[in-house]
């Protein structure tokens, strides 16, 4: 798999293009208008056709030129429908970030959990994976022949994703991560919606975020025991 990152719009947002042969799926188009020629020029110059696009979560910032794109190379866009909550509240956002030209008014096909997306003439294989915390409906893209996760807002290098905004939810997205994405086999590469990529094994190690699980187990002493026995249903010290 091919992967192309672009940095879009003032937040540092990444979109990717992952690509198989001429086969290439759009993950969080987040460009501005003045910016979305470079992937125009990118798709020409590799003679790729993107085949669908795959939004992380809804936030406007991941979705700017959704609409756009749609409209051009007639393609669905996956999204889990739980974000419809998200779409609502982003023409709020936008209003107060004086950002123009917003359209969030595309056509969705819904994803679900443990869903797999086939793309590419069957080269590209993304299963679905609900990651709720950052948002209600919050997703990553998991392409295992490759190890490769489309994180969005949920995991990033050495952080996770905020939860102070509406319907965020700390303790559930701390539940996605340690129930579903950490258990990834180590090596795979994670591509997160802002900052640099990573991998399972560092966040493992490193994400002080998760450190009900990195923390190193304390060797067993076992005269650190207090011997009892059990009298009467109660254990007392010998």
């Amino acid at each position: 798999m091919e992967i192309k990152r672009f940095n879009c719009n003032y937040l540092s947002e990444n979109c990717y293009v992952a690509s198989e042969g001429a086969g290439a799926v759009i993950v969080d188009p987040g460009f501005l208008d003045d910016e979305i020629d470079g992937l125009y020029s990118y798709l020409d110059a590799e003679g790729l056709k993107p085949e669908a696009i795959l939004l992380t979560h809804a936030h406007f910032d991941h979705i700017l030129a959704t609409k756009i794109l749609q409209d051009k190379y007639g393609i669905p866009v996956f999204l889990h429908p739980d974000e419809q909550s998200t779409l609502q509240l982003d023409r709020k956002y936008v209003a107060e970030e004086n950002i123009r030209n917003f359209q969030p008014e595309f056509e969705r096909t819904p994803v679900s959990d443990g869903q797999m997306l086939v793309f590419a003439e069957g080269r590209l294989k993304f299963r679905v994976i609900a990651t709720p915390g950052h948002t209600q409906g919050g997703v990553c893209y998991y392409e295992e022949k490759d190890g490769v996760l489309f994180s969005g807002d949920t995991l990033f290098a050495g952080t996770i994703g905020r939860t102070d905004l509406e319907y965020g939810d700390y303790d559930m997205l701390i539940r996605s991560i340690m129930e579903k994405l950490i258990l990834l086999p180590g090596e795979t590469a994670v591509y997160p919606g802002h900052g640099r990529p990573t991998s399972i094994a560092a966040e493992r190690s490193d994400n002080p975020f998760l450190e009900p699980f990195n923390e190193a187990e304390e060797e067993f002493d076992p005269e650190s025991i207090e011997p009892v026995i059990i009298h009467g249903g109660e254990a007392v010290p010998l």
